[in-house]
């Protein structure tokens, strides 16, 4: 990298129909607005607020310094709630009781049929203005609670439409044993705020469905084009113990940041080369941080598309954090690795007019290892101090076993405050996914992009993105997880933080040691069943789905190799999956596949190479089983990719109507 320079013309800066400006008024629209205005989370909150959490985490709970399973690290989150309420003879369960002004921001739970019917009650009103069951709410099965701003991922259900009250707001539901959060902010008294309604749900349709379309394709969010700005590519080869930087002098904003790597070990290459950043010459960076977990992927180049950041299906990373300075910014990247590595890629700077609300980025990382499990503890991910927004996380979590590692809750302190005003009640709850489960996802928002298997074994990496629900604070920042694993063993945890703060903020951040700059390697999987010469169904590559959702499923309990199958779910007769397949050498091979039947699992017809297999295949069976290796015929295979196409053609008479499909792996074998 080099060294570059370029004039900026202060100018009027026009908004994009999803910047929002300060308001002394708070709509649907404006926050509408909030969910994709990374350069809004920039600048202190005009109007200012505060951001708290309901959830239904155990009650006993209460003593900080009662480090028991009883107490401070008590585990019955069901079922618990503020009071009871009886209304036209019917029992409700109040979840949130809220003076205003405010907005719900974030809505999650594990089991939201368990709840029954959710009722939003605003204003005071007698009647409440949101009435319908919370699995339709979260589920995103009712408009406007529709994906991607509503929908269940890896079991985990969440609704991130902003419902804004201008003076009170209360939450019940008509059943109470369910897990819950519900994260909501106060405006501070005085401010304008208009309350949700239908109307003004349907008064807002265009911009939501335009929020909603950045959401669905968070990797194409651009800079507004009125501003002026720089694209410089770079490309570079790191010698072992050698760094490279990159400075810019003139005001402005890092806007954009893409990065790609290329070394013989590509996980050592991104956990071992050391990233920072350093605004208008302060005496340390306010980056600093591994690279790959910089850009929220650990261990390795793991995909997933995020609003701030991501990995491309080409292991290419991206950056949105707007990042603005004053008057200078120095990238750094030192290889603590004992192999050269290349870097290439580009960075985007526009103008950015600094005021007295604007702070500066920080990215920082800590890791532990060993931690063992037992006696239960809290982890720390950040202690800030000054004034500033926490905007997201990403965790990676060594696990050498396949139980769950993450029943502990996040503990989230504000401003002083001695007890928490998040209290979570899991860690998979914290990002937004439910019930241990391994099944990868990717969101606008939150993520786990990898979980090795079987179950929860292995290297796991997670994310949240605080975006419409980012923390403010004034003086303080302080954000626990407990340590909370199912069994008695040692982990390790690397957790990157992001937030923003007013220049002068301070941090406990310990400096990295080289030691720390590696990657733990588990013991070898438990108990798993591994095929010689498979290609493993949840390794392959999508090619084209025309309809449904594909995914990985992570189990030990049914006999797949590698405790995993690919899994396509919600398609319909005529959807096609094609997926490639790779081959070696090109010859004629008997094509063989093991699949799993059950009893929601529909007839499919396959094809390699678009050439037919013979007959149509069954995949009903009233419970779950895998099948014995299945012949589907013999093919003349090319070096390289080939296809493996499969087709809904209906389901068995007996079958529950979902037509599911699922590929444990494919083997080759040479045939005459």
């Amino acid at each position: 990298m080099s060294r570059a320079r370029f004039g900026l013309v202060v100018a009027t800066l026009f908004a994009t129909v999803l910047t929002i400006q300060a308001s002394a008024k708070i709509t649907l629209e404006t926050l509408l607005g909030e969910m994709t205005d990374l350069e809004a989370l920039t600048r202190l909150p005009d109007p200012a607020f505060t951001i708290k959490q309901f959830s239904s985490y155990d009650r006993r709970s209460q003593h900080p310094d009662v480090l028991t399973d009883e107490d401070w690290f008590a585990n019955k989150d069901r079922g618990h709630h503020l009071r009871i309420e009886v209304r036209n003879g019917a029992t409700e369960w109040v979840l949130m009781d809220a003076e205003g002004p405010g907005a719900i921001v974030r809505f999650w739970s594990a089991n939201p049929d368990d709840a029954g019917i959710i009722r939003i009650y605003l204003d005071g009103a007698a009647e409440p203005t949101i009435e319908m069951p919370l699995s339709d709410m979260l589920g995103g099965r009712v408009d406007p609670f529709v994906p991607p701003v509503a929908g269940m991922r890896a079991a985990g259900w969440n609704s991130y439409l902003p419902i804004p009250y201008a003076k009170h707001c209360k939450v019940t539901a008509s059943r109470p044993r369910y897990f819950y959060h519900i994260n909501y902010r106060t405006y501070t008294p005085g401010t304008e705020v208009e309350t949700y309604s239908p109307e003004i749900m349907k008064r807002a349709a265009a911009l939501y469905a335009k929020t909603s379309d950045t959401l669905k394709a968070p990797a194409a969010l651009t800079i507004a084009p009125s501003k002026k700005q720089l694209a410089k590519e770079f490309n570079a080869t790191i010698e072992a113990g050698a760094s490279v930087s990159e400075t810019i002098e003139t005001g402005g904003a890092l806007y954009a940041l893409h990065v790609r790597v290329d070394a013989e070990d590509i996980e050592k290459a991104l956990r071992g080369g050391l990233f920072e950043i350093t605004f208008d010459g302060q005496d340390a960076p306010s980056v600093i941080a591994p690279l790959g977990d910089f850009f929220g992927t650990a261990p390795g180049p793991n995909r997933y598309i995020s609003l701030p950041s991501g990995v491309n299906e080409d292991g290419s990373m991206y950056s949105h954090w707007v990042m603005p300075f004053q008057s200078s910014a120095v990238m750094k990247l030192t290889n603590t690795t004992d192999a050269a590595m290349t870097i290439s890629g580009k960075y985007v700077v526009a103008e950015y007019e600094w005021s007295d609300a604007s702070m500066h980025f920080h990215a920082k990382w800590r890791s532990e290892y060993p931690i063992p499990t037992r006696p239960f503890r809290d982890w720390r991910f950040i202690e800030a101090k000054g004034q500033g927004r926490f905007v997201g996380d990403m965790l990676h979590v060594t696990n050498p076993l396949k139980e769950w590692w993450g029943e502990g809750d996040e503990k989230i302190y504000i401003d002083g405050e001695t007890f928490p005003s998040h209290f979570g009640t899991g860690s998979e709850d914290y990002f937004g996914y439910a019930w241990c489960s391994p099944e990868l996802f990717t969101h606008a928002y939150h993520n786990q992009p990898r979980c090795d298997g079987p179950r929860n074994y292995g290297q796991v990496c997670v994310s949240r993105f605080h975006i419409i629900d980012s923390i403010p604070f004034t003086s303080s920042f302080k954000f626990d997880l407990e340590v909370w694993h199912s069994k008695e063993c040692e982990v390790a945890m690397a957790a990157t933080s992001y937030w923003y703060a007013r220049p002068g903020a301070t941090d406990d951040f310990p400096a990295i040691q080289p030691e720390q700059l590696t990657i733990v390697t588990p013991p070898p999987p438990p108990d798993v069943k591994i095929v010689q010469g498979a290609l493993e169904g949840e390794a392959l590559k999508v090619v084209e789905c025309t309809g449904g959702t594909h995914s990985v499923q992570k189990a030990d309990v049914w006999d797949w190799s590698m405790a995993g199958q690919l899994w396509w779910r919600h398609g319909k007769p005529g959807d096609t999956l094609t997926l490639a397949f790779p081959v070696e050498k090109a010859g004629r091979y008997e094509v063989r596949g093991v699949f799993t039947k059950a009893v929601d699992f529909g007839i499919v017809r396959l094809s390699v190479n678009d050439q037919a297999a013979a007959g149509d295949r069954d995949f009903y069976n009233d419970g779950v089983i895998v099948t014995p290796e299945d012949s589907l015929g013999v093919f003349d295979l090319t070096q390289g990719d080939n296809t493996l196409k499969a087709e809904i053609v209906g389901a068995n008479a007996k079958a529950a109507p979902a037509h599911m499909f699922g590929l444990d792996y494919l083997m080759l074998k040479p045939a005459p």
